[in-house]
């Protein structure tokens, strides 16, 4: 058996798919925090436990993070393993085009280092829905006025924890981000 948890899923969306997966046994954990369950594809045998396939996403990104680390650039503006989720997070949530994600994370370590606002529309969404689930429509000019430590148009700096779990290839970017002088991107559709 398999089950597959795609990037970008908050950790509301996984444990979901967890729970809901008829072959695993017992309940999800009460407890899981956003950002620490890599995606990927996981094998397991029927009547394995849900905690123990949480644990073993868990396992996999903490795993993850311990690898690609220490390969990071030298003057990144972040300062910890847990920094670097939160943001791989943001690029996760902004791009699913594979070959954009150095991009835009080298977009948002620009901002960081001048010390602007992130202005990240996918911390917004978390704001609202406390990551259950897409927004389900449009963000409104109010939305972007909220007071909300994820609101990254009003706060400066990283949000306080990730707004979704992000992949491999994200914190890579993040990590090695595309050297740019690039202060914005725009979405139209394709990417």
């Amino acid at each position: 058996r398999r089950l597959t948890s795609a990037e970008g899923l908050t950790t509301v969306e996984v444990l979901r798919i967890i729970q809901q997966d008829e072959a695993l046994t017992g309940k999800v954990p009460d407890e899981v925090a956003e950002g620490t369950l890599l995606p990927e594809t996981y094998h397991y045998t029927y009547g394995d436990s849900r905690q123990e396939m949480v644990e073993r996403m868990q396992k996999a990104m903490t795993d993850l993070i311990d690898e690609l680390w220490p390969s990071r650039i030298a003057d990144l503006p972040i300062n910890t393993e847990s920094e670097a989720i939160i943001l791989a997070s943001i690029v996760e949530k902004e791009t699913a085009v594979s070959n954009e994600r150095a991009r835009v994370a080298g977009v948002f370590v620009n901002r960081l280092r001048r010390g602007m606002r992130l202005q990240s529309d996918p911390t917004v969404v978390y704001a609202l829905t406390a990551g259950g689930g897409p927004l389900g429509r449009p963000l409104t000019r109010g939305d972007l006025a909220m007071d909300s430590p994820f609101n990254t148009y009003r706060v400066g700096g990283l949000p306080p924890r990730p707004i979704a779990n992000p992949g491999r290839a994200a914190i890579a970017a993040v990590l090695n981000p595309m050297e740019t002088d690039d202060l914005y991107f725009v979405a139209d559709g394709e990417g």
